[in-house]
């Protein structure tokens, strides 16, 4: 396909809810992190000029993974030091990574922090969707388990090294990526598939309430993985330390009940909330804006999932469907751990919320996954256009 004339075919439903979600992101990280620019020394617009800077350059990398020939993708050479460059980064984070919210899973280049746990998500979507699709007719004659070994340990290596920095909620997200595409890939052995309930129920049955009694008896006063959880199980009892977020979560989103106190007046961001630009930045929307339009977010950013679900479903080639699965699959989990932090649903695991948080490398990594998605969805359009 001639690459100008893709956008001829441009998937308006990802579009336009991209577009809007990302100039709406804009607008809430200036009002969010104003006070912020001020305390640190520098202006109240500090954080809206780099995170303008982001967006303009997400539109970019978009634009570039629309009209990409997918091919080259696909290249051994560039998989090959794509996988180099990933997994290098990951060892280098655990000798001099910058520590931010107790975690070592940033390089700092100049004025950019720049998060590779984030662009892993990307590789590990495109890497695993070639992987599988290269290795359907194995699959078939030889068994998944015996085709799919190798690629599968590789994956436990790279979401154990996020896991190490320590990244949780990087980890779980990458973790689902890969779940969800081999779910995707024909895995059929039974004994695998019951493995994998087993852990899910250890986890969640055994595991789980374990760190919420260490929590209790206080045995996590200087690990900050496990301060989560103590803030998780009761954050009023700890709202002076590592309940503070979750407490004046709360306060937000009470505050702003259904119309908000109005763009701008969030109470809690100046200097109640830690991270109201980032993680929190959906509890700023809500007591600013309403609960009216954060359900109005969260609604244009389902359309934006169920829309690549959709080309997924409606593609002939495995490649391609398996990396809509995959770039569902992250904005899916992503968007639920952080509502589910905001709310008090899940432990907080520090992961943002799609196009609304400040940050380079979460809104460099969304361009990229949805450019490819747009890409996929251009050549569906094109080919119904003409048979």
């Amino acid at each position: 396909m001639n690459r100008m004339r893709k956008l001829k075919y441009l998937d308006y439903w990802l579009l336009v809810p991209y577009m809007i979600l990302s100039i709406f992101g804009i607008v809430m990280v200036y009002s969010a992190s104003a006070d912020i620019g001020t305390q640190n020394g520098g202006s109240p617009g500090s954080y809206l000029v780099k995170q303008a800077i982001y967006v303009v350059l997400g539109l970019m990398i978009l634009t570039v993974m629309v009209l990409m020939n997918l091919q080259k993708l696909r290249d051994k050479t560039v998989l090959k030091y794509a996988g180099y460059v990933a997994l290098g980064s990951l060892f280098l984070l655990l000798v001099m990574g910058q520590t931010i919210n107790g975690a070592a899973g940033w390089f700092h280049v100049g004025p950019v922090s720049i998060q590779p746990a984030e662009f892993v998500k990307f590789y590990l979507i495109i890497w695993l969707a070639n992987v599988i699709a290269q290795r359907q007719d194995r699959i078939q004659l030889e068994g998944w388990w015996v085709t799919m070994r190798q690629p599968l340990i590789i994956c436990c290596g790279i979401v154990g090294l996020i896991l190490l920095q320590p990244d949780l909620g990087g980890a779980t997200i990458n973790g689902a990526i890969i779940f969800v595409m081999i779910l995707a890939s024909g895995f059929n052995s039974r004994l695998a598939k019951t493995i994998f309930v087993g852990a899910f129920f250890i986890i969640v049955g055994v595991f789980f309430p374990i760190l919420i009694k260490i929590s209790e008896l206080g045995f996590a006063k200087n690990v900050y993985q496990l301060q989560r959880i103590v803030a998780f199980v009761n954050p009023f009892e700890h709202s002076q330390s590592v309940g503070q977020q979750l407490v004046n979560s709360y306060y937000a989103l009470s505050n702003g009940g259904i119309f908000g106190v109005g763009w701008g007046n969030s109470i809690q961001k100046t200097g109640y909330l830690p991270e109201p630009n980032t993680d929190f930045i959906m509890a700023i929307l809500a007591e600013e804006l309403g609960l009216i339009t954060a359900l109005a977010v969260i609604m244009l950013l389902f359309v934006i999932i169920l829309r690549t679900t959709l080309v997924g479903v409606r593609s002939n080639s495995t490649y391609q469907a398996l990396i809509c699965y995959g770039a569902a699959t992250y904005l899916t989990v992503q968007t639920l751990f952080n509502l589910g932090g905001v709310l008090g649903m899940l432990p907080i695991t520090g992961v943002t919320f799609p196009f609304i948080s400040y940050g380079g490398s979460s809104t460099w990594t969304l361009a990229l996954v949805l450019g490819l998605v747009m890409n996929i969805s251009a050549r569906q359009k094109r080919y119904r256009a003409t048979h």
